[in-house]
């Protein structure tokens, strides 16, 4: 085995991410990880609160809805980018199982509690300010609370680290 390649994790399907050593990730990378990630969470996660909101569902029903999309489109947009690179569709999943679940799980958890600690969140409706502020708040502090946990597992060649090699 090539030497530099254990240094950098390639050998163990993990590559440091492009263009820094591991460790050496900066802000703005961990950043553009986390916007990435964000984009299909809150996809999925608007998407699952207006269709349970829409159909009157209840609080559990809606949230697990949101989550179930938010993951289902944070992974999709993953999954589609590394597929354009060649990779068979079992592979691509698990690179993207990989890169995201982390990341996804992170902002899931701080975002639903976000939405579920706000008062009168969970019972307002499409037309009410109080929903879209609420959505759209968990999901900036959700940005804000992922991003180092990103930095630092793509600086330890995890999360979205994997991706790197297909881009």
């Amino acid at each position: 085995m090539d030497d530099s390649a254990h240094h950098t994790g390639i050998a163990h399907g993990h590559t440091a991410h492009e263009g820094h050593p591991r460790g050496g990730v900066t802000w703005g990378s961990a950043a553009k990880a986390t916007l990435h990630c964000l984009t299909g969470c809150a996809v999925g996660e608007i998407l699952g609160m207006v269709i349970g909101t829409a159909l009157a569902w209840g609080n559990a029903p809606t949230m697990i809805l949101a989550i179930t999309l938010a993951f289902v489109f944070g992974y999709s947009f993953t999954l589609f980018a590394i597929r354009g690179a060649g990779l068979d569709v079992r592979a691509a999943l698990k690179v993207a199982l990989a890169a995201d679940t982390v990341s996804i799980a992170v902002m899931e958890l701080v975002d639903n509690g976000i939405i579920a600690l706000v008062p009168g969140a969970m019972e307002a409706q499409l037309a009410d300010g109080l929903f879209w502020w609420a959505l759209l708040g968990g999901l900036a502090v959700a940005f804000v609370i992922t991003t180092p946990v990103n930095k630092w597992m793509i600086g330890r060649g995890k999360g979205h680290a994997v991706v790197h090699a297909y881009h």
